[in-house]
Protein backbone atom coordinates (compact mmCIF):
# COMPACT_ATOMS: atom_id res chain seq x y z
CA UNK A 1 0.00 0.00 0.00
CA UNK A 2 3.30 1.99 0.81
CA UNK A 3 4.31 1.55 -2.64
CA UNK A 4 1.34 2.39 -4.30
CA UNK A 5 0.64 5.75 -2.20
CA UNK A 6 4.37 6.81 -3.48
CA UNK A 7 3.90 5.92 -7.07
CA UNK A 8 0.92 8.28 -7.13
CA UNK A 9 -0.92 5.40 -8.57
CA UNK A 10 -3.72 5.59 -5.95
CA UNK A 11 -4.25 9.14 -6.89
CA UNK A 12 -4.72 8.00 -10.68
CA UNK A 13 -7.32 5.90 -9.42
CA UNK A 14 -9.15 8.17 -7.44
CA UNK A 15 -8.87 10.56 -10.45
CA UNK A 16 -10.25 8.29 -12.89
CA UNK A 17 -13.52 7.69 -10.45
CA UNK A 18 -13.68 12.15 -9.75
CA UNK A 19 -13.88 11.71 -14.11
CA UNK A 20 -16.26 9.49 -13.98
CA UNK A 21 -18.19 11.45 -11.74
CA UNK A 22 -17.86 14.43 -13.68
CA UNK A 23 -19.14 12.87 -16.79
CA UNK A 24 -22.25 11.07 -14.58
CA UNK A 25 -23.44 14.55 -13.80
CA UNK A 26 -23.29 16.01 -17.33
CA UNK A 27 -25.07 12.77 -18.59
CA UNK A 28 -27.40 13.40 -15.66
CA UNK A 29 -28.29 17.30 -16.00
CA UNK A 30 -28.65 16.68 -19.94
CA UNK A 31 -31.30 13.84 -18.94
CA UNK A 32 -32.80 16.08 -16.34
CA UNK A 33 -34.18 19.62 -17.44
CA UNK A 34 -33.26 22.66 -16.44
CA UNK A 35 -30.14 21.94 -14.85
CA UNK A 36 -26.64 22.41 -14.91
CA UNK A 37 -23.97 21.70 -12.06
CA UNK A 38 -21.44 24.09 -13.33
CA UNK A 39 -20.83 24.69 -9.06
CA UNK A 40 -20.52 21.10 -8.67
CA UNK A 41 -18.17 20.73 -11.57
CA UNK A 42 -15.65 23.44 -10.54
CA UNK A 43 -15.64 21.76 -7.34
CA UNK A 44 -14.89 18.45 -8.96
CA UNK A 45 -12.24 20.45 -10.88
CA UNK A 46 -10.87 22.15 -7.60
CA UNK A 47 -10.49 18.36 -5.66
CA UNK A 48 -9.05 17.10 -9.01
CA UNK A 49 -6.13 20.28 -9.17
CA UNK A 50 -5.65 19.74 -5.55
CA UNK A 51 -5.07 15.95 -6.18
CA UNK A 52 -2.41 16.39 -9.10
CA UNK A 53 -1.07 18.83 -6.87
CA UNK A 54 -0.16 15.77 -4.05
CA UNK A 55 0.33 13.32 -6.84
CA UNK A 56 3.18 15.82 -7.99
CA UNK A 57 4.80 16.39 -4.77
CA UNK A 58 4.72 12.46 -3.62
CA UNK A 59 6.74 11.92 -7.23
CA UNK A 60 8.75 14.43 -6.74
CA UNK A 61 8.38 17.12 -9.44
CA UNK A 62 9.36 20.71 -9.69
CA UNK A 63 7.84 22.96 -7.51
CA UNK A 64 6.23 24.70 -10.23
CA UNK A 65 4.08 21.80 -11.05
CA UNK A 66 3.20 21.46 -7.70
CA UNK A 67 2.42 25.37 -7.24
CA UNK A 68 0.55 24.94 -10.51
CA UNK A 69 -1.82 22.42 -8.88
CA UNK A 70 -2.81 24.39 -5.92
CA UNK A 71 -3.30 27.57 -8.39
CA UNK A 72 -5.54 26.02 -10.11
CA UNK A 73 -6.93 24.74 -7.57
CA UNK A 74 -7.63 27.81 -6.09
CA UNK A 75 -9.06 29.37 -9.37
CA UNK A 76 -11.59 26.83 -9.79
CA UNK A 77 -12.78 27.10 -5.72
CA UNK A 78 -12.71 30.54 -6.45
CA UNK A 79 -15.13 30.53 -9.55
CA UNK A 80 -17.25 27.36 -7.46
CA UNK A 81 -18.11 30.56 -4.38
CA UNK A 82 -18.51 33.57 -6.79
CA UNK A 83 -21.15 30.69 -8.81
CA UNK A 84 -23.14 29.81 -5.65
CA UNK A 85 -22.53 33.48 -4.11
CA UNK A 86 -24.17 34.45 -7.64
CA UNK A 87 -21.65 36.62 -8.70
CA UNK A 88 -21.81 35.51 -12.03
CA UNK A 89 -25.13 35.47 -14.28
CA UNK A 90 -27.16 32.66 -14.12
CA UNK A 91 -25.46 29.71 -16.60
CA UNK A 92 -27.40 28.56 -19.52
CA UNK A 93 -29.96 26.05 -19.11
CA UNK A 94 -30.17 23.51 -21.93
CA UNK A 95 -34.08 23.87 -21.86
CA UNK A 96 -35.22 26.75 -23.70
CA UNK A 97 -37.47 29.06 -22.13
CA UNK A 98 -40.46 30.48 -23.67
CA UNK A 99 -39.80 34.02 -24.60
CA UNK A 100 -42.29 36.10 -22.88
CA UNK A 101 -43.87 39.30 -24.90
CA UNK A 102 -44.41 42.61 -23.14
CA UNK A 103 -47.83 42.89 -22.82
CA UNK A 104 -48.64 46.57 -24.29
CA UNK A 105 -51.58 48.25 -22.40
CA UNK A 106 -54.51 50.11 -24.20
CA UNK A 107 -54.74 53.57 -23.82
CA UNK A 108 -57.91 54.38 -22.68
CA UNK A 109 -60.04 56.21 -24.69
CA UNK A 110 -60.90 59.66 -24.73
CA UNK A 111 -64.20 60.85 -22.67
CA UNK A 112 -66.60 63.26 -24.69
CA UNK A 113 -67.12 66.73 -23.05
CA UNK A 114 -70.11 67.32 -21.26
CA UNK A 115 -73.18 68.49 -22.73
CA UNK A 116 -73.58 72.34 -22.10
CA UNK A 117 -77.43 72.33 -22.85
CA UNK A 118 -79.27 72.15 -19.09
Amino acid sequence: MEALLASGHLLDVILLLVAIEALGLILWSRRVRGTWPVALLFNLGSGAALMLALRAALTGAAWPAIAGGLAVSGLAHGAEMALRLGLFARPPRFAARPVRRPVRRREPEPRAAPDPSP
